[in-house]
This record gives structure tokens, sequence and C-alpha cells, in this order.
């Protein structure tokens, strides 16, 4: 299969590549904006875009491998900033979501919209994409609202389990500073 470049031009490529991303105060890593507008990339590189944000949604990890093998940026972002790894695992793909992050997605990059990949699967109850973005290095604090709270609201015991945490932790009010005197 020809590389991306081969494919699509360096000039899509440029386009198409979201780089490492900036970190937010909380050192969350977003998704940068593109300085280019979605019309001013080729009509091939949008068709690919869009199929390859589909093979994400639909788990066709061995399709989407080869394209993340010829050199797609794995980090790639779509015009809500979700990437492929947080449209893999809010589908409840578990398989693709590892591929991804085995080839080098970022685990904590935040859409648009402030939400991790591992808040979603929380959300969806994908208690398989889950534990893979944990093992993957995806951070339970990170996002709005985070994983953590994610699994609180939902009652999502496996998952504050496996993070670690407490079903009853969370905020501690000081009662004796309310007290009069």
């Amino acid at each position: 299969m020809p590389s991306y470049e081969e494919s699509y031009g360096q000039q899509a490529s440029q386009a198409a590549v979201t780089g490492t991303g900036a970190t937010d105060t909380d050192g969350a890593v977003q998704a940068p904006p593109d300085s280019r507008s979605p019309s001013e990339l080729p009509p091939a590189a949008l068709d690919l875009a869009a199929r390859l944000f589909d093979l994400a949604r639909s788990g066709d990890t061995s399709t989407l491998s080869q394209y993340v093998s010829a050199g797609i940026p794995k980090n790639l972002t779509n015009a809500s900033g979700d990437t492929l790894l947080m449209l893999a695992s809010y589908h409840g793909n578990p398989e693709t979501a590892k591929m991804l992050l085995d080839s080098g997605a970022d685990a904590n990059v935040l859409n648009g919209r402030g939400q991790s990949p591992i808040a979603g699967a929380v959300f969806k109850g994908y208690d398989d994409v889950v534990r893979v973005l944990y093992e993957g290095g995806a951070d339970v604090e990170k996002g709005q609202p985070n994983a953590v709270d994610c699994a609180r609201m939902f009652k999502r015991g496996n998952c504050l389990k496996l993070f670690g945490v407490e079903e009853g932790e969370g905020t501690v009010v000081d009662v004796d500073a309310h007290a009069t005197s």
C-alpha cells in the first residue's frame, strides 16, 4: 500500500496532521486547530479522512491498521476534534482502540467538547474498551467530565475499581468550617 503522502500529496498530509497537540492548563493534550479549512483540502483527502473515521467507528481494525502502517496521522481529528481513537472507543471497538494505541495514538487527546476517549467509553458502558484505554495510558482525571466523574455519575463501580477509586470518594466537605459559634 502506498504511503499517505504518496497517495494524497504532501499538502494533504500536512493539512491532516494534527501534530502532537498543545496542552491546556490541566496538561491535557488538545488537538491543535488546523489553519486550513476542510474545503481547501483535495477532495480525495477529504474522502479518505471520512473513510478512516468510518473504519474507526465500525471497528474495521484490519483495514484501518493498513492505513496506519502506511503513515496516516495517528491523532487525525474530524471537525468535532474526535480522533480515530475517540471514535473507536465511543463505538465500543476494543481491538481497534488497542491497535491505535499500540501504533502510537495518544490516549489523552480531548475532543472539541473537552471529552476524553476513556470518559466516552465509561459513559457508553464499554468495560473492555475502558480497560484497553486505561492499560494504554489514558489519564482518568483528564477531560470534562473526566472518566472518574462519569463512572460515579453512571454508577460504573467496575470502572472505579479499575481506576483504584472507591465509590464513596470524592469532594471532602469540612463540616466544622460551616459551623457557627
